[in-house]
């Protein structure tokens, strides 16, 4: 069985597909953009910025689900420009800190113009 994860904290998806979706003790969350979860607006306009905003985020969605950071298993990371990625890697690993398996891509674009994209695997 797997259970929908929703929360408030985190912005609503934008789309047909939930924030995560909780598999025995397994967590898979859908990838955070940088939006304030009050207004749907994208936050900031450099790395830095956006990806601490992706980083609040999906503590709110691993939090709704009973887990944390510290229990990341796997990240899949997508930057708008590869040129960011020190930048990104700086924020990322004040927040994640264990070092688990990671992607991380350069794409052509992200929705409503993102600089960043992260989604998680973790277990509870």
């Amino acid at each position: 069985m797997s259970e929908k994860i929703s929360t408030t904290n985190a912005p609503a998806a934008i789309g047909p597909y939930s924030q995560a979706i909780k598999a025995g003790n397994i967590v898979y969350t859908s990838g955070q953009i940088p939006l304030d979860p009050a207004t749907g607006t994208l936050i900031g306009n450099e790395i830095k910025a956006q990806t601490e905003q992706v980083m609040k985020n999906l503590a709110a969605v691993l939090a709704a689900a009973g887990t944390d950071f510290d229990h990341v298993v796997k990240t899949t990371c997508f930057l708008a420009d590869i040129a960011d990625f020190a930048d990104f890697n700086t924020v990322y690993a004040s927040h994640i800190t264990s070092a688990p398996a990671r992607s991380c891509v350069a794409v052509k674009s992200l929705p409503k113009g993102a600089l960043v994209e992260v989604e998680v695997v973790a277990v509870i």
